[in-house]
């Protein structure tokens, strides 16, 4: 029987799907780079010849996570009707990349994993600030925003979420979070010169109204 011979980029892609695959079943810590040959049935120099240790293999898996998370994003906008600002409900509500990606980013969380996180929100940062730009512009042909930097704004405004409320980069309290969610409907409709309320579909609920539901 003849052995299959693939592609560099499919043998690629399949050690990255199947590294994905341990490190969600259980501890990246306690995985090891001959659990991921074993899975494939490669040889050693096969894995070591695309990846030079677990932590660049752990690299290429956040890249691949967020890669299916933009492609997703992408997909719901295109599905999508309405004007920029009903497209940007949709977005936000879906641009969640922990969504079964939870033990992955439970690693990423201790402490001697900082550097792999910031790189994570860094790779989420360039592949989606783009997709939300488009939107801005949209929503300023449409009179809906006013900026003349959409990709600038969406970084920004990115960019700040992802600091100001990951408890990964730094163990914010429960209370500034909070204060902090208030807050962000005002600061985008500011940067977007939007109207007054336009964003109020993300702010938090409260422990009052929480119970009312």
């Amino acid at each position: 029987m003849s052995r299959t011979v693939k592609k560099p980029e499919e043998r690629r892609a399949d050690i990255v799907r199947a590294a994905r695959r341990l490190f969600q079943a259980g501890d990246y810590e306690q995985t090891t780079m001959q659990d991921v040959m074993n899975s494939l049935g490669i040889a050693k120099g096969t894995i070591y010849y695309y990846f030079s240790s677990k932590e660049e293999l752990l690299e290429a898996v956040i890249e691949d996570m967020v890669e299916e998370s933009t492609q997703h994003m992408q997909s719901l906008v295109e599905a999508s009707h309405g004007n920029a600002l009903e497209k940007l409900r949709t977005l936000i509500t879906a641009g969640n990349i922990a969504d079964e990606n939870d033990e992955i980013l439970e690693q990423l969380h201790r402490p001697g994993n900082a550097g792999m996180h910031t790189r994570l929100l860094a790779a989420a940062l360039q592949k989606q600030a783009p997709l939300y730009a488009r939107l801005v512009q949209q929503g300023c042909e449409e009179g809906l925003f006013h900026t003349d930097t959409p990709l600038e704004t969406s970084e920004f405004i990115l960019a700040g979420v992802q600091f100001l409320t990951d408890q990964g980069i730094h163990a914010w309290t429960p209370e500034t979070l909070m204060r902090r969610s208030q807050a962000l409907p005002t600061l985008i409709e500011n940067l977007l010169k939007a109207q007054p309320g336009s964003f109020q579909f993300l702010s938090p609920d409260t422990p009052e109204e929480r119970e009312t539901k």
